[in-house]
């Protein structure tokens, strides 16, 4: 069963994002695809976020992440610099995404496993595998590396913490200019890269 939602706008909070395909096409299905978008939150890990866990599906992504910067522009970087490397790597100009995002903010210890459970659980609940790590485009595969549990939201038996309090009622966010074509980069982007990344808008992903 899909975890509560809730949602707030604190920063240097983590979050479950969940963002669509245009159109739900399962685009993903495609092994190059799919790798290419591993490579891709790999990139930006570290530098806009920190990646606690992913599971990549044909037609949508969840990632449980902790932004950096902003929630926006971590999804932002993620969804941007795929597409510009999909074009340039794949040589395709089809719309990737549906526009804009939606979020949850963890609340405690315990909805961080929930979270986590129902991300490693999806390709099961799919039927694409038998047991989360079959499935090779999840974090649950055990060559990939992740970075820890927020200090907040350790598990009782890591760190005796329950985490952060309750946070506001879930909803979509539209991003205000979500970059479909934002430059991959291994560097942070220049002011007029900033501004190109916020030049579009559009509407909120199912």
């Amino acid at each position: 069963m899909r975890p509560t939602r809730e949602h707030a706008t604190n920063t240097g909070q983590t979050y479950m994002i969940t963002s669509a395909t245009w159109e739900r096409r399962p685009l993903f299905r495609n092994e190059r695809w799919a790798r290419l978008l591993i490579d891709t939150l790999y990139h930006y890990r570290g530098s806009a976020y920190l990646l606690h866990e992913f599971v990549i599906m044909p037609d949508h992504i969840h990632v449980l992440l902790t932004p950096k910067t902003s929630l926006e522009k971590a999804v932002q970087f993620i969804k941007g610099g795929f597409s510009y490397r999909a074009r340039k790597e794949l040589g395709s100009n089809m719309e990737v995404w549906q526009k804009g995002f939606s979020d949850h903010r963890i609340r405690d210890a315990g909805d961080y496993l929930r979270h986590v459970d129902y991300i490693r659980q999806n390709p099961i609940r799919k039927k694409f595998c038998e047991c989360a790590e079959e499935y090779p485009y999840s974090s649950a595969t055990v060559a990939i590396e992740l970075d820890p549990v927020p200090q907040g939201l350790k598990p009782v038996f890591l760190a005796g913490s329950n985490g952060a309090p309750e946070g506001a009622p879930f909803q979509n966010r539209n991003l205000g200019g979500a970059p479909e074509g934002a430059p991959f980069q291994s560097r942070p982007p220049s002011a007029a890269e900033k501004s190109d990344i916020q030049n579009k808008s559009g509407k909120i992903a199912s």
